[in-house]
Order: C-alpha cells, then sequence, then structure tokens
C-alpha cells in the first residue's frame, strides 16, 4: 500500500534548524491533517539555544562515556523574572558564549532565507539562533513548546504511540500518528574514550577532564597547563581559544590530521593521542602520547571528540536504531527507517553544511510521504546500508561526509526530489517546494571552507567587519575568470 494512503498525521520530534525544515515541505505538500512539533525549549532554534556557563559546570563529565543509552535529560529552571512562570526550561546546548560558526553565511544559508547582509561573515552563535527562529515563525503554530517527547512505540493498529510531558505542568499525553520525524540531533551524549588509566586519574583530579559540551569560554584555563583533544571543528577552534590565555602553548592531541587544518605550523604544541594517564601515585597529572613523550602538571584536559547518536524516546523500537551510538543503524539514505519507512532522522550526516541539507532531506521526506515519491524496495534498502557499512565501516565514518561527498549527497537528493510525480494545486507548476541545488559556485564555496575559514580568523577583532566572502578576499566570478584564462 502506498504511503500516502497511510499519512495524515505527523508527528516532528524537536524545533531546531531540521524539525522546522521538515515542517515548511510537509506543510507545502497540502496533503495531511495534523502535523504536531514537539519541543522541550521554551523557543524554537534547537542546539543554538546557548545554555550558561554556570549550568555546565554544574554537571560533572562522565569518564569514559562510551554508552549512548542515556535516560531522558531533566530540565533546568533558570529565571526570566520573579515567579515560576517567569522561568523557562533550559538543557545543556554544546554552544559555547565565544563561539562563531566555522562557515561562511552563504553557504550555511537555508535556500529560502538569507542571513542579515550587516552580519559578519562566519557569524556568531546568537546570530545563528535568531537566523533560526526567525525561519520558524510562520509555522510556530504546529509547536508545542516545552513539551518532551518521552516516548515513542510502533503499535501494527495505532501507528506511532507519542507519549509527551508537558514541563510546566507535568501532565502526560499519548496520542497516535501516521509517521514521526525524529528531528531531535545528535549533540547531547558526549563521546569519552576510554584511555588506559583514565578512571583512576579522573577520581584523584576531579574536575580536570571536562568534554566540549561543558565548555563555554577560555576563561577558566588562564594560566593553566591545557591538553585538547581532537581535531574536528570544535577542537581546533576550542584550542585556539584556550591558547591565548593558557599557560605555554595549548597541547593539541589529535589522532588523525586536521579537518579544518591548523592557523600555523607553530601556534600550539602538537602531540598525536594519549594512550595512557600514568598512575596518580607516582605520576603528577601526567600523560603519556603515542609517541611515548610523557607530560606532568596537566591542569585542564578537554575532550573534543565528538557525540554519540541517541534517541531515548525509541528504546523500545526493534530493529533499533542505536545499539553502540557511532551511527544510526537499519536506514536509508542516512534518513528513512527501513522496517517502516513512515519514521524518518533527519540530518544524520556530519562534515555536512546542515541547513540547506536539512531541505533537501525534507523535500524527499515530504514527496514520499505524499505519495509523489516511492522508495525501492526493503531488500533494496537493506543492500544500500549493507554496501555502505562494507565501504565506510560500522562507526562514525558511516555518516561522514566530507566535501565533496556532501556536494553529491545534496544534489543527489535534489535530483531524488525533482523526480516526484506533480500534482494539481502544489506551487512551481505543481512540483511542490523547490530545494536546493549546488552549482559550481556552492561547491567553490564548500571546498575553500578550510582556508576561508583560516582566513577570517587570523583577522582577529577585524573579522567583525567582515560582512562578505568578497571582502575576505574570495570572489567567485573573480576566480572562475582567472581559471578561464590560465594558459
Amino acid at each position: 500500500m502506498p504511503l500516502s494512503t497511510q499519512i495524515r498525521r505527523i508527528a516532528v520530534v524537536g524545533a531546531g534548524p531540521a524539525g522546522l525544515a521538515a515542517v515548511k515541505y510537509l506543510l507545502a505538500e497540502n496533503r495531511f491533517d495534523t502535523i504536531d512539533v514537539f519541543e522541550r525549549r521554551s523557543h524554537s532554534g534547537g542546539v543554538w539555544n546557548h545554555s550558561p556557563a554556570a549550568l555546565k559546570e554544574a554537571v560533572p563529565t562522565q569518564v569514559p562515556q562510551l554508552s549512548s543509552t542515556q535516560t531522558l535529560e531533566e530540565p533546568v529552571w533558570l529565571p526570566k523574572g520573579a515567579s515560576r512562570n517567569d522561568q523557562e526550561p533550559t538543557f545543556i546546548s554544546p554552544i559555547y558564549d565565544t563561539l562563531d560558526t566555522n562557515l561562511p553565511k552563504e553557504l550555511m544559508t537555508f535556500g529560502e532565507k538569507q542571513f542579515p547582509s550587516d552580519e559578519q561573515d562566519f557569524p556568531r552563535h546568537f546570530i545563528v539562533k535568531d537566523y533560526v527562529r526567525d525561519y520558524g515563525k510562520d509555522i510556530e503554530r504546529h509547536i508545542q513548546f516545552e513539551t518532551q517527547v518521552l516516548d515513542i512505540q510502533k503499535d501494527s493498529d495505532a501507528g506511532w504511540v507519542v507519549t509527551t510531558q508537558s514541563l510546566r505542568n507535568e501532565t502526560t499525553t499519548t496520542a497516535s500518528y501516521d509517521a514521526v520525524v525524529a528531528a531531535s540531533g545528535h549533540f547531547d551524549v558526549p563521546f569519552l574514550p576510554d584511555i588506559s588509566g583514565i578512571v583512576s586519574w579522573n577520581n584523584a583530579y576531579p574536575g580536570v577532564i571536562i568534554h566540549s559540551k561543558f565548555y563555554d569560554s577560555p576563561k577558566p584555563f588562564s594560566d593553566k597547563k591545557v591538553v585538547v583533544i581532537g581535531s574536528s571543528a570544535s577542537g581546533l577552534d576550542i584550542g585556539n581559544q584556550i591558547n591565548e590565555v593558557c599557560k605555554g602553548k595549548v597541547l593539541a592531541s589529535q589522532r588523525t590530521d586536521l579537518y579544518l587544518s591548523p592557523s600555523t605550523a607553530t601556534d600550539k604544541a602538537y602531540y598525536p593521542e594519549i594512550v595512557e594517564f600514568l598512575p596518580p601515585a607516582t605520576h603528577e597529572r601526567s600523560v603519556r602520547f603515542a609517541d611515548g613523550r610523557i607530560e606532568s602538571g596537566i591542569d585542564a584536559i578537554v575532550f573534543c571528540t565528538g557525540f554519540l547518536y541517541s534517541f531515548p524516546f525509541l528504546s523500545s523500537l526493534n530493529p533499533p536504531v542505536v545499539t553502540h551510538g557511532r551511527r544510526v543503524e537499519n536506514t536509508y539514505q542516512h534518513i528513512f527507517y527501513i522496517p517502516e519507512p513512515t519514521l524518518v532522522f533527519p540530518v544524520l550526516p556530519q562534515r555536512i553544511i546542515p541547513f540547506p541539507l536539512s531541505e533537501n532531506q525534507a523535500a524527499v521526506i515530504s514527496r514520499v510521504w505524499s505519495g509523489r515519491l516511492e522508495l525501492p524496495s526493503t531488500t533494496e534498502m537493506e543492500s544500500w546500508e549493507s554496501s555502505t557499512v562494507a565501504q565506510k565501516g560500522d562507526s562514525t565514518a558511516f555518516h561522514l561526509m566530507p566535501y565533496p561527498l556532501d556536494a553529491n549527497y545534496m544534489n543527489m537528493l535534489h535530483d531524488w526530489a525533482s523526480t516526484a510525480e506533480p500534482r494539481a494545486g502544489l506551487t512551481n507548476d505543481g512540483n511542490g517546494k523547490q530545494c536546493n541545488r549546488w552549482s559550481e559556485k556552492e561547491r567553490w564555496m564548500r571546498e575553500m571552507v578550510p582556508e576561508m575559514r583560516k582566513a577570517f580568523f587570523t583577522k582577529g577583532e577585524e573579522r567583525r567587519s567582515i560582512k562578505t566572502l568578497e571582502q575576505l578576499g574570495y570572489d567567485f566570478k573573480r576566480w572562475r575568470n582567472e581559471l578561464n584564462h590560465f594558459p
């Protein structure tokens, strides 16, 4: 039976960028009776809602953290005014106070909405939060704020049974839906590896080890000897910030090559991975690196080692989507739950540009659920997953899409969505709401991101006045002309 004959009521978990994009494309199909969005915070924006440093400091880092199994996070009620009614539920976000994005606004924008022209080109986090909230303003009537999804179960008769709780009055509600968008994100459960000696070391020196989720600014690291672990965007940025205030150079511990490359060859002291936390009984806050070097007297270690995928409200799902947490399992094209494609998981991939990607995935999801696109057979979808595991492995690499993989995936989704059957009454001559296809310009920007980012941040405070890539010295038309005239 076509999915479209079954789907009338849709639940969306989360009003972050991916959830908002999903709702916009679902509404554009003019096919569904109900679209309910459940958002645990008081505002849309998801992970871009910064949480105060004091809240992060109050939560101890679990050392190690290997399990994606997690109970639902309890909110902390922080005051906006004098009474309980002036408080709002707050959840810890990995967004830190000193964060500027690692992407230029020309590339990270939603297709239908541009960033403000007067903001710096690599926007500050609160600008992104306001931008995302503004993107979702026109669909807020569908959002139930301060509502946490407790449990979702598949029932052969009732479809997806969704249990939610109002965080303000603690009332619980259960309702049935035909389809679910699990847009809760994957930045809740930190991954912190189990390295020889780390448990006893952490017990001896509590609070020295933290995960980047709980980092908010470099201030607490002033005049301290600091190790920053990880070569991703957060590891690079946090390491650079701490390097400005710490004792000596930051010790940058990296297992793999830098994704965005260091600022200079000598900006920090570069080390391989830590292989042992040396016994506190015989060493003073010491670690051994893979090349044999030992560093002692360490005051702080920041693990920028990413996050585990976790969907605690889907714990009863069989077959599961999460076991070890390093990838989401039983999915097709990083989106559809293969055993029951009325469950989807937007923006699972990493090393991607999330906002336009969320729109492209939403275009495919909405067209499949409205009956204008068909999915392959279950066997074919399972074969896709198996071949991807064989190629990329059953771990983090499964969802990694460094350029040009992300650009190819973006355009594959666009082209897939464009094959949908037209239907009378939809925009664009019955073809529906359009998504994003990356031309040569977007692909050029994407490839140049590491270099652009380095150029932007080497400007120091002067970067605040740089509003466009052209101001930064990256002009696509000029580059194209020079390429055409190259002998």
